[in-house]
């Protein structure tokens, strides 16, 4: 294993301008390669360090998003199917915060994508969207780039304790605010 990271390190060394260049495109493109965005950024972390390591993941993140974004315009499929699993996850009236999209990528088990279509479902027009895309994208990076190397060293109280941290703040920061439609709160029994 160490053979194999010493090689991939000697490989982004040496790739000189090319080897962000590609990185970020494994980041944009990894959205039809089922790669979990938060192995990417570790990645990144372990071979770029902390600083480009999280830039590179930030940007690359970002165009992944703006990719969904342009793909949900052309497939209204996909947005239909993306409302069913966000109606079963988080309720029918339910709308994520920026805050709560920011922290629950944090959680390497929630799907990041049905997190950006919460993201798109609140903001719907372009500029919006890539300005939300990008403050909930920056924890994630930063936090994984960071603890790269460490995460894997984690014991499991120590995860269960991060898991339970992050839960409480999930419920602190969500919208305190609930919509019933008028048809759902007065319906007929027969």
């Amino acid at each position: 294993m160490n053979e194999m990271l010493s090689l991939v390190l000697a490989a982004v060394h040496t790739g000189g301008w090319l080897s962000p260049v590609l990185f970020i495109l494994l980041h944009t493109i990894r959205l039809f390669l089922f790669v979990p965005a938060a192995a990417v950024c570790i990645a990144g972390g372990a071979a770029f360090g902390m600083v480009p390591g999280t830039a590179y993941s930030a940007a690359g993140l970002l165009l992944g998003n703006m990719l969904f974004y342009w793909l949900l315009e052309k497939m209204p499929a996909a947005r239909s199917k993306l409302t069913s699993l966000k109606k079963r996850w988080f309720g029918e009236y339910r709308n994520l915060t920026a805050g709560q999209v920011a922290v629950l990528r944090l959680i390497p088990f929630v799907h990041y994508h049905l997190l950006t279509f919460c993201l798109l479902e609140r903001y719907k027009r372009f500029g919006e969207f890539v300005k939300g895309s990008w403050l909930t994208n920056l924890p994630m990076a930063v936090c994984y780039t960071m603890f790269g190397g460490f995460i894997s060293r984690f014991s499991l109280p120590a995860a269960l304790a991060i898991l339970l941290v992050l839960g409480v703040l999930v419920y602190i920061l969500r919208e305190k605010m609930s919509v019933i439609q008028w048809r759902d709160f007065f319906k007929e029994t027969a």
